[in-house]
């Protein structure tokens, strides 16, 4: 019997920023003008082609909408309210669909808010990385500490009251009061969600080719329990390794994605994963390098193929939940026996990484610190079996 489909979300990629940061491996590419009526006509072409390509496979509403970049909050108003009508008029939409863009919160685009708010984004994702002025400008971010507090002033004056502050910690010589500090700001800023996260050096990013230096190990790790002690006082609920939520905020796009959801692409560089009704699964990607976008949105489509190891990528994702992820719906989700899987993590149960718990699947406190080495003997596992 042909599983069924799980939700379905769309990711919208704008590759473009002021400023390209040091710590940043995403597509994004500094452009000081930007081709707004060609990218809208690109993007909604490129979701034609995707509907072609697609016939009879996108009857399912879409459940949320994420806008990430680059700096998606450089389009101007217009251009959303553009983009969302062609959207609506491609793709059946849930009632209560979730619509997130992410801001930088320099003065020039705060301002825009209550355009975005009219033109139908409901939810708000604001990089503040950090309150401290030194932090800010070894992180290559435009924006000053007030210039946060002010866009998040900005943001409630417009109605959003549903919005998400980024926040990094392990930061370059950070200490743990200031690293406390910088959560404290933000949690006195009440946002509804707050995604706090280690700064990771990846490479092709600037700081792979000049590494800062971090605190230690011990320090991050005391750094976090006392961060994460600081949340759960002021009522954020940890519900995925880095994120926290306010009763009913978490964010549903994201638990679409650890949840092994799909998600259809559109933009330059974006990455899509689909289900079949015949129960196959595709992913794909788009296009990188905005100009070859451009020329050719309706030729965009990249590396389709299909996923080759579910269970691995199943567990990639729900490990990353706190609560992890019942055996039972791995086990439908990827069509593998519960006992093989079982005996596949026995070794991660034994050395205190996963909880012992059969009928579930999560990962101990232990195993959420060193998530990656969860991940890599997973992998391993897989391999030889």
């Amino acid at each position: 019997m042909t599983p069924e489909r799980p939700p379905l979300a769309l990711y919208v990629h704008v590759p473009w920023c002021v400023r390209k940061c040091p710590y940043c491996d995403f597509n994004s590419h500094q452009r000081d003008t930007l081709p707004e009526t060609q990218y809208l006509d690109a993007l909604l072409a490129d979701l034609d082609a995707d509907r072609r390509w697609l016939e009879g496979e996108l009857d399912r509403p879409v459940v949320s909408i994420f806008i990430g970049g680059g700096t998606p909050s450089l389009m101007s108003a217009d251009f959303y309210r553009r983009l969302l009508d062609g959207l609506r008029q491609r793709l059946p939409m849930a009632n209560d669909v979730e619509i997130t863009l992410e801001a930088n919160p320099g003065t020039v685009e705060a301002g825009r808010f209550e355009g975005f708010r009219e033109a139908g984004i409901n939810r708000l994702s604001i990089g503040v990385q950090s309150f401290d002025p030194g932090q800010l400008a070894a992180l290559g971010r435009i924006h000053g500490p007030e210039e946060a507090r002010r866009a998040v002033a900005l943001a409630r004056a417009a109605g959003f009251d549903n919005f998400n502050l980024d926040l990094m910690h392990a930061l370059p010589g950070q200490t743990p009061a200031q690293a406390l500090a910088d959560l404290q700001a933000a949690i006195e800023l009440s946002p509804a969600h707050l995604s706090w996260y280690e700064l990771t050096i990846e490479p092709n990013t600037a700081f792979y080719r000049a590494p800062p230096t971090q605190p230690d190990e011990d320090t991050m790790a005391d750094i976090e329990e006392q961060g994460f002690a600081l949340l759960q006082h002021h009522g954020y609920e940890r519900y995925e390794v880095s994120a926290f939520a306010q009763p009913g905020r978490r964010c549903r796009h994201n638990l679409n994605y650890w949840r092994f959801g799909d998600y259809l692409a559109i933009g330059a560089g974006a990455h899509g994963k689909l289900t079949r009704r015949d129960g196959q699964r595709l992913r794909y990607q788009k296009t990188r390098q905005p100009e070859a976008y451009l020329r050719a949105p309706e030729q965009t489509r990249r590396s389709v193929s299909a996923i080759e190891d579910p269970l691995f990528e199943a567990l990639l994702n729900a490990l990353r939940l706190i609560n992890g992820v019942p055996s039972c719906t791995l086990s439908q989700y990827c069509g593998v026996d519960q006992e093989r899987i079982a005996v596949l993590l026995a070794p991660l149960r034994e050395r205190g990484l996963l909880q012992p718990d059969p009928d579930r699947i999560v990962c101990t406190a232990l195993g959420l610190r060193h998530l990656n080495t969860v991940l890599a003997l997973i992998g391993e596992s897989l391999s030889a079996s």
